[in-house]
């Protein structure tokens, strides 16, 4: 787990309403493995997180999204090559990372993924009688739903694959 995720983030800055640098209060992130378990971790982490920037009482919904994003980085976005019941292959074994990013009036989640394909392909906007209960692509839905924002940009540089971000905003 570490702090420093500047040149990962830059295309999920260049995407939100420009802010002041020195108002980001708080940034963290933690390499998840490439095992469905990540989730649970991802969402202790994200307790911690919150935790310690004073957020509790945002942990539910923030919660609920970074384990959508998680699950969706895991399931879609690594090679199905290797994969096992436990474990999604060893070449993956850390290619999902997780950031949490808090301003004084916004959090953002972000979650990096090998892929460079477009998330949630079959996502769209318009819900139909006949998608709203299918198990598959409601993870977009739900992102949609509790977040205030959210979005993807291919990361840029000398890293490949891209980040899918959902922003909260905060009371002041």
């Amino acid at each position: 787990m570490g702090t420093n995720g500047s040149t990962m983030l830059e295309p999920l800055r260049q995407g939100l309403p420009p802010v002041d640098p020195t108002a980001v209060s708080g940034s963290a992130s933690c390499a998840l493995p490439a095992r469905f378990e990540a989730v649970r971790g991802a969402r202790s982490f994200t307790r911690s997180t919150l935790s310690q920037w004073g957020l509790d009482d945002r942990f539910d919904d923030v919660s609920l999204v970074v384990s959508e994003l998680v699950t969706n980085a895991l399931r879609h976005a690594l090679p199905a090559r290797g994969r096992g019941a436990g474990g999604l292959g060893a070449e993956a074994e850390a290619a999902v990372r997780l950031h949490l990013m808090r301003w004084s009036t916004r959090l953002v989640c972000a979650v990096r993924d090998p892929s460079e394909d477009r998330p949630g392909g079959a996502f769209q906007p318009e819900r139909t009688d006949e998608n709203c209960d299918l198990e598959s692509g409601r993870g977009l839905f739900l992102v949609d739903a509790y977040s205030d924002n959210w979005g993807w940009h291919p990361l840029a540089g000398r890293l490949t694959g891209k980040v899918v971000w959902a922003l909260f905003m905060l009371a002041e």
